[in-house]
């Protein structure tokens, strides 16, 4: 029960007309074309004439956002995907006339922390449920469990100020400012799904969760009529919020309200609940038959007595929902500049006014002014353009999702351009010249709008509530603004005024970890971030100075101790965690010469403090040929995780290679590819490895915001360096694949350049990899998928023609035996394949058959039919795992490849020989390197040696003593040889 019970029974059909469907799209061409003849007929100039303007609650449709409920969603999220739908949609949208402002929730809510905890325990719930089911099928989770990817707040701050769409960030009150901000300047309505709104009757509601973009253009909803909601309740439109007020919320929650429930025969008790429809009806003529709409007499009807303390409860209860009405706004309204003038005169300009309704463009300058850091310059956002630009110049178009007329050309950067000379409509310049050069942080998107400022004089209280060490007004000011513009984490508000932050519930198992909580993982990260803030290295620096010059005033340095709020399951946010702020190491200058300093050592220093938070200072890092610049925070977070190995040990060698080899990948910025791309095994492990390099991403997003944002914004978009079905993809590929030149699929250019990365990630560290997983039982047969392949790589060219398609197996693809010593495939006197022999060790998955059509690999090529012909002596087909390269269920195509088969069945059987060239390659395997690139089996570490190096060699007897159950092991199928040619049957 609560307030959300109104949400359910508007949805639920109950109210006849309560809800209707709508196309925003055809709503906003409708308005233009009034507009318009509104204007022609009274000849004068309309205000935002032909645009239909909606504020978005965020925090209602991330699901929406992100593109719905695509299966990705638990493998670490699919950025470049997001964001060419949200190309597709604001395009669609502004062909239409339509404008949206997304607001996100930026506050600390401390007296919503109860029903926030609740959340995340629900989360927790479909967390334990989403690992279970990957552990149990291996397969990706249905949307029933849907919780958002880490980092989706930040990706979409950034994704949409890509996208020259307003974005704005809530600072006290997340309902009373989307709902301010929407009156203040004459949005025609909000798109949202929360009961709390509709108690505020804005001018128009429609529903987030039923937003759908379609194929045929339209942007389909649902508009909840509200005035058919009071008159089938049979109320008043004036005594909505009493109704609203008695379904309890976090101000007069549903325990003071029992009393009430128990005298209105309305039960709470789960075995016989009463339904939602019936209990608001109860309710609804409770309301109806009160004498008076007086608070003090509904105070007197509902606890029956004016001296029980739940009657002022109730008044802030019924207060809060009147002040977000249109009335109740009005007169809330004036009353903020005199508190923010009184505000003003006790702490300087710690906090600004903002209660213009549209301020000129010359204020919005000078506001946007204020919020700029001093590495934000001309200079330097062209460059990050340009290297964005560069980064991004093999980006595929956006898959065709929709629309009439199809297609869109580029989806930021022209856009960005263009508006660059375009005001708004209203006279303000949205990410045009002055956004683009001073408003850019690493996880934000910029916007011309503010919070309402009622909630800025309410939060600027907030420093005189905690112990924390108190901040410079300019400091403030610069950190309130950029907040309220999402121009940076919103962390770092909270903890310069609440010295709290809440970190949610995150993708990653409670029982058997493999590795540590993920927000403890990161904790010394923040613990610098804490000291950086309030200038701990200078307290530090001020105390030893008094002391040196024996000062009879004794200078005291505070503790700065923040409180963590972090689940764990001693501690379900029952208790926060207290942290202590912890030096940086160095003489780091004060934050306001981080965020302000504009000579050439304060930029250096910016960086040097960034990197040395994410224990990233080291020379190669800074190399563009070793780490280029749109990969230095992909680079950081792996250093950062690696730098644990001497205590906890995280990553494999593998998967090191994976996370940087999929960010050198073609592939990563064609969004189509992506699309298409099925995985047929998600694991759980990758799952949590894919959280765990987000949740830094995000980390290292805040530490570079605190430190004066020294990488700008456009170098830390998480759609530049990962994608999560695309790391999943190549980490199933690193476990099969015999070293890091097969996972780069034969692209030697691609291998210099993860050897180079790696190379500077782990420089200085003594590197322990974690140990690889347990072997898989002898005789056990394992069954790789077959679209575990590189990009582009196919099977054999004839043997595909033969086959007649050219699309691979689904299932079996490893189930018939094949001889370990190597051998040659022969189909009608001619060789099509052969294949090198396999000193694999226990629990080895076979290689699949993967290599280029154009000879740069030589494809690994199996018999075709049976292999009960022609068996190598001692060969056992029973536990030898193989490929199959037919489906068992597919039948025979007419056509070359039935020919071939027919032949191969009847007489000319298919013949394997051993020949006295394989059997010269019988002394190479999976334990040697191949043109100075490490084998992936290899026991010893390879701590980023150089990659063209002389050949190995052998060693003689190496496998000599390998044994697998007290027997010699026999040699498996595997490596081709590199130089090996394939004959094919033209």
């Amino acid at each position: 029960m609560g307030i959300q019970d109104l949400q359910t029974f508007l949805d639920g059909n109950c109210v006849q007309g309560g809800s209707i469907p709508v196309d925003l799209l055809k709503i906003a061409r409708m308005v233009a074309q009034k507009s318009q003849r509104n204007r022609i007929i009274k000849g004068q100039q309309v205000h935002n004439f032909g645009k239909l303007r909606l504020v978005l609650d965020g925090e209602c449709c991330l699901d929406r956002l992100y593109g719905g409920f695509f299966s990705d969603w638990a493998c670490g999220g699919q950025w470049n995907r997001m964001l060419q739908f949200l190309a597709v949609l604001i395009q669609a949208m502004e062909m239409s006339g339509l404008e949206i402002a997304v607001f996100f929730n930026g506050c600390f809510e401390p007296l919503r922390k109860a029903d926030w905890v609740q959340h995340q325990l629900q989360v927790r719930a479909n967390v334990n449920s989403v690992l279970k089911h990957i552990t149990t099928k291996g397969t990706p989770p249905p949307k029933i469990w849907w919780t958002s990817p880490v980092c989706l707040r930040t990706s979409l701050r950034m994704a949409l100020r890509h996208l020259n769409v307003t974005v704005l960030c809530s600072m006290d009150d997340h309902h009373q400012e989307v709902i301010a901000y929407c009156r203040e300047n004459n949005y025609n309505g909000l798109i949202a799904d929360d009961a709390e709104y509709a108690a505020f009757d804005p001018p128009r509601y429609f529903s987030s969760e039923q937003l759908k973009l379609t194929y045929k253009g339209s942007l389909d909803t649902k508009e909840y009529m509200l005035s058919e909601l009071t008159k089938a309740l049979n109320i008043p439109s004036d005594r909505l919020c009493i109704l609203a007020a008695l379904l309890g919320n976090y101000i007069l929650t549903e325990n003071d309200l029992a009393d009430f429930y128990k005298n209105n025969n309305i039960s709470t008790n789960v075995l016989n609940k009463t339904s939602v429809e019936q209990m608001i009806k109860i309710i609804a003529n409770f309301v109806k038959e009160l004498p008076s709409a007086e608070l003090n007499v509904v105070s007197q009807k509902v606890f029956g007595s004016m001296s029980d303390p739940r009657c002022s409860k109730l008044r802030q209860s019924v207060q809060y929902y009147l002040n977000g009405t249109k009335e109740g706004f009005l007169h809330y309204k004036p009353v903020k500049p005199a508190r923010i003038h009184k505000l003003d005169s006790k702490s300087g300009t710690q906090s600004q006014s903002n209660s213009s309704d549209t301020p000129s463009a010359s204020e919005s300058d000078s506001n946007l002014e204020t919020s700029r850091f001093a590495s934000e310059t001309l200079e330097s956002e062209r460059e990050s353009l340009n290297a964005y630009k560069q980064a991004t110049a093999n980006a595929k178009a956006a898959p065709q999702i929709v629309i009439d007329p199809p297609g869109i050309q580029g989806h930021g950067d022209a856009d960005a351009i263009r508006a660059e000379e375009e005001p708004t409509d209203d006279g303000h310049v949205i990410n045009g010249t002055h956004n683009l050069l001073i408003s850019s942080s690493s996880s934000s998107s910029s916007s011309s709008a503010t919070s309402p400022s009622h909630a800025t004089a309410d939060s600027a209280r907030q420093p005189e509530k905690t112990n924390i060490p108190a901040t410079t007004p300019e400091v403030m000011r610069t950190a309130s603004e950029r907040h309220q513009k999402g121009l940076m984490s919103p962390y770092i508000y909270q903890i310069l005024t609440a010295g709290e932050i809440k970190l949610p519930v995150l993708l990653e198992d409670e029982n058997h970890r493999e590795f540590s909580s993920i927000h403890v993982i990161y904790r010394p990260i923040r613990q610098m971030v804490y000291a950086i803030l309030f200038n701990l290295h200078h307290r530090m620096y001020l105390a030893t100075k008094s002391k040196e010059k024996g000062d009879s005033e004794k200078v005291e340095i505070p503790d700065v101790i923040i409180k963590e709020w972090v689940w764990s399951k001693s501690n379900p946010y029952q208790t926060p965690e207290l942290v202590k702020a912890e030096q940086i190491g160095w003489g780091v200058p004060t934050i306001q010469r981080l965020w302000f300093g504009t000579v050439i050592d304060d930029k250096r220093r910016r960086l040097r403090g960034f990197l040395t938070c994410m224990r990233s200072d080291t020379p190669l890092m800074l190399n563009t040929s070793y780490v280029p610049q749109h990969l230095l925070v992909m680079a950081c977070v792996l250093r950062y995780i690696m730098s644990f190995s001497d205590k906890l040990k995280i990553l494999r060698r593998q998967e090191l290679d994976a996370f940087i080899a999929q960010a050198f990948s073609p592939e990563l910025m064609n969004a189509q590819y992506l699309q298409d791309l099925q995985l047929p095994l998600v694991t759980s492990r990758g799952v949590q490895l894919a959280t765990l390099f987000m949740a830094g991403v995000e980390t290292a997003l805040l530490a570079n915001d605190a430190c004066g944002a020294p990488i700008p914004w456009l170098m830390c978009c998480p759609w530049l360096y990962f994608d999560g079905k695309l790391f999943h993809h190549t980490l199933a590929r690193a476990t099969i694949a015999k070293n890091l030149l097969e996972l780069c699929s034969g692209h030697i250019e691609r291998v210099v350049k993860v050897e180079r990365m790696r190379k500077a990630i782990l420089e200085g560290i003594n590197v322990s990899f974690a140990r690889p997983p347990l072997p898989v039982t002898s005789g056990i047969r394992v069954s790789v998928p077959s679209n575990i392949l590189p990009a582009n790589c196919t099977l054999n060219d004839g043997l595909m023609r033969g086959r007649g398609s050219g699309t691979l197996p689904q299932r079996g693809i490893m189930r018939r035996p094949i001889p370990s010593r190597g051998g040659q495939l022969e189909i009608a006197g001619v060789v099509v394949g052969q294949w090198g022999p396999n000193y694999g060790q226990p629990g080895r998955l076979p290689q699949p058959l993967q290599g280029h059509a154009r000879g740069r690999i030589p494809p690994q090529v199996t018999s075709i039919g049976g292999l009960k012909y022609s068996l190598p002596r001692g060969f056992n087909p029973i536990s030898r795992p193989t490929f199959q390269t037919r489906g068992a269920t597919r039948a025979p195509i007419a056509g070359r490849g039935k020919k071939t088969q027919m032949k191969v069945s009847s007489k000319k059987k298919t013949t394997i020989k051993k020949t006295k060239e394989t059997e010269k390659k019988d002394n190479k395997g999976r334990g040697i390197t191949v043109d100075g690139i490490t084998d992936y089996n290899e026991t010893q570490t390879d701590n980023a040696h150089a990659l063209l190096t002389k050949d190995a060699l052998p060693i003689p007897g190496q496998f000599d003593d390998a044994v697998e159950n007290g027997r010699g092991m026999e040699k498996g199928q595997g490596d081709a040889p590199l130089v090996t040619a394939v004959a094919t049957k033209n």
